[in-house]
């Protein structure tokens, strides 16, 4: 499906605005979100119970038109429980495969610093790979596959931190935020308003829909002055004195992809600077190892991130 720039903007600008119906005062976070599906990436929302993470990605999957699953990670949780695997069937005599979870559009991941590593492996494979391994043999996932997972940053008994290789494979991270009062109010006059727990949403788009504005971002043109741009702000993440492990090249290509799908949704066939400031601690904060002596002090890496973007001069693109 052939979809142009400003039909891509004009698509995103109908979802955005029906899942406001169902999440009320979040729009710059469904913007990102928004944007994080054009460009393909996995986002990992960290922010305490009750906020609206479960709705946000029911929410998008309806709208989208994408096939929705959901599953709450738990210690005891194996790698088969969401690939799935093969099932011998009495009467036809023979093995048949039974696709997990994981075989779906957009899979909502609850939870996911509960599962342990061996699970973790498993969905890591689907992210980077787009395929799952069953019996040897590799199984291709939908496209598109989109994951995002949530984690809760109080509680850590019970669970297995996510290890760098797979936080690197979130190209964001981002919180969703305590609503305003007045906010908060709309929440309960809506709810009071339906007469039901369950928001009605308009089915808005579809896979495929989806798949030929990601192909529209791809025809956003790129300065080379903002390629450099880029690769000097992830470069400074390795050189910081705060910092143990800087960003991996898999930054510079978030930061790319990320600026060309929200130029894409503003309507334009280039991106600007602030296409990149936009997404820079989403894009970093996840990424950066600090040194062991800052690991307790708050908002160090917010801080280091900020001093990073004032250090690098902005490229000045020619009209």
């Amino acid at each position: 499906m052939s979809i142009s720039i400003p039909e891509t903007s004009e698509i995103g600008r109908r979802v955005i605005a029906e899942v406001e119906k169902a999440v009320v005062g979040k729009r710059r976070l469904l913007e990102t979100i928004m944007a994080a599906i054009l460009a393909g990436g996995h986002v990992l929302l960290e922010d305490y119970p009750g906020l609206g993470k479960t709705l946000i990605a029911r929410s998008f999957a309806a709208v989208l038109g994408l096939d929705f699953k959901r599953i709450q990670f738990t210690p005891d949780l194996l790698p088969g429980d969401i690939t799935g695997g093969y099932v011998f069937n009495r009467r036809a005599d023979r093995f048949e495969l039974r696709r997990g979870p994981l075989f779906t559009n957009l899979l909502l991941a609850d939870e996911i610093n509960r599962a342990s590593p061996k699970t973790q492996s498993a969905l890591l494979e689907a992210m980077q790979e787009g395929q799952v391994t069953i019996e040897g043999e590799s199984l291709r996932l939908p496209e598109p596959f989109l994951v995002l997972a949530t984690q809760n940053p109080i509680e850590y008994e019970g669970t297995f931190p996510l290890p760098e290789a797979q936080l690197d494979r979130f190209m964001l991270k981002l919180t969703v935020g305590y609503p305003e009062v007045q906010e908060e109010r709309e929440i309960l006059h809506r709810r009071h308003q339906r007469r039901q727990d369950e928001v009605p949403l308009t089915v808005i788009a579809s896979p495929q829909t989806i798949l030929g504005m990601r192909q529209a971002a791809e025809s956003v043109h790129v300065d080379p002055d903002l390629e450099t741009y880029i690769a000097r702000i992830v470069d400074e993440t390795r050189h910081e004195r705060h910092v143990a492990v800087g960003a991996s090249p898999r930054a510079s290509l978030a930061f790319l992809k990320m600026a060309r799908a929200q130029a894409a949704l503003e309507g334009r066939e280039y991106i600007l600077p602030d296409d990149i400031k936009r997404f820079a601690e989403a894009v970093l904060s996840h990424r950066l190892i600090l040194q062991p002596e800052f690991w307790l002090t708050r908002h160090v890496t917010e801080n280091v991130i900020a001093d990073i973007f004032a250090r690098v001069p902005v490229p000045v693109l020619n009209a």
